[in-house]
């Protein structure tokens, strides 16, 4: 019998693209739409879930950063003055990593609001503008430093040439792994040992094998579109952002894109209770999408 690709209708459209992976009605609720949970901020970016499913996000060109509690569906503002916060991720510990492009640095931020900036620069250069981050599980980071030159910089020369992938050891050093035309988002996972990278100016997105600990294969290119960030589900689909969120099963085959009324759709985690709600950033929204997978963590 052949499996025949069905668009719906009812409320939200999802533009179905192949049928192949896991099917429709075991990823997505027929009925149910991305809801916008608050529209009150100029440019929101680098959401990522603590422990308890809350989503931690920012608001770039206003300098703060927010959560969003699942339990009351209400955005609270958690710091101001963040560097410039702009891609997130939660360390095996708890704490809030931000790449704080103002300075060029990254910050570790606790749960009680202590800041501490972790990384200033490489080799006694001022990094571009670090945009986005990925904690592995032995205290380690990869994080990606584009350039994007800001307004706010003050006196900002360029000092590295180069736009590159770096690696962050747990003792503290930093590793320069590889360049690209302009990367952007990032994410990995430690169950299906794989690190993802989108070469936004490229229009590529790369995918390597974690071999250890800042040891990664060869890239491999998995799929043919950049994007500003990302998001894995415990399927291995790769959740890619910019006109909507557009999800590619684990061989980079395009399966749905899910549209969202807003300029532009940067970013993209799984939050909640159960880790299944689809929690999206765009442009001065963010929105929240029940599904029937989780994400990984």
């Amino acid at each position: 019998m052949k499996n025949i690709c069905r668009i719906s209708v009812i409320g939200l459209v999802f533009a179905l693209v192949s049928c192949q992976s896991v099917n429709y009605n075991k990823m997505f609720y027929e009925d149910v739409q991305p809801e916008k949970v608050s529209d009150q901020f100029t440019f929101t970016e680098g959401p990522s879930s603590d422990q308890h499913g809350n989503v931690y996000f920012t608001d770039q060109p206003n300098d703060k950063i927010y959560y969003w509690d699942w339990k009351t569906n209400k955005v609270i503002e958690f710091l101001g003055k963040t560097g410039r916060a702009n891609g997130t991720h939660f360390d095996k510990d708890g704490n809030l990593i931000t790449c704080s492009d103002d300075q060029g640095e990254i910050w570790k931020i606790s749960k009680d609001k202590k800041v501490e900036v972790i990384l200033k620069g490489f080799e006694g250069k001022r990094l571009n503008g670090p945009n986005d981050v990925w904690n592995d599980a032995s205290g380690g980071m990869y994080f990606t430093d584009p350039l994007y030159q800001r307004d706010y910089w003050i006196n900002f020369k360029q000092e590295i040439a180069h736009k590159s992938l770096y690696y962050r050891t747990k003792d503290g050093k930093t590793i320069k792994m590889e360049t690209f035309v302009q990367p952007n988002g990032i994410v990995g996972s430690e169950i299906f040992k794989k690190l993802y990278i989108s070469d936004i100016d490229a229009g590529k997105t790369y995918v390597y094998d974690i071999l250890g600990d800042g040891k990664l294969s060869e890239r491999r290119l998995f799929c043919e579109m950049g994007s500003d960030g990302m998001t894995l589900d415990k399927h291995g689909n790769l959740y890619l952002t910019g006109k909507g969120v557009h999800i590619f099963n684990r061989h980079g085959k395009k399966l749905y894109h899910i549209p969202i009324e807003e300029e532009w759709t940067s970013n993209v985690t799984f939050g909640g209770e159960n880790n299944d709600v689809l929690f999206i950033t765009a442009s001065k929204s963010v929105y929240t999408l029940p599904t029937r997978v989780r994400g990984t963590r």
